[in-house]
């Protein structure tokens, strides 16, 4: 298993982001009740999102991405990805 960060930055239209969001939660805990999930949230300032997964490879990761009502919604104006090599920390 692969973990991987992803950055969010949300697009200008945050109506049509908050109308979307009660879809977006409830697949991210279902995605956390899977143990695909293992943290995510918003910036304080609502510019974005920090989520951590843990899925087999790159190629599974795209699609939980592109599944989420976000992503389907186009609200997300910018996405980095990042595979992440954990050392220390409660998650290991």
């Amino acid at each position: 298993m692969a973990r991987f960060a992803v950055e969010w930055v949300f697009g200008e239209d945050q109506e049509g982001r908050l109308a979307v969001r009660p879809a977006h939660r409830e697949y991210l805990a279902e995605l956390a009740e899977r143990g695909v999930l293992l943290a995510s949230g918003p910036w304080v300032d609502q510019s974005g999102a920090l989520l951590v997964y843990e899925v087999a490879d790159e190629a599974a990761l795209r699609e939980v991405l592109a599944a989420d009502p976000y992503t389907r919604a186009g609200v997300v104006a910018g996405t980095r990805v990042h595979e992440w090599q954990t050392v220390t920390g409660a998650w290991l």
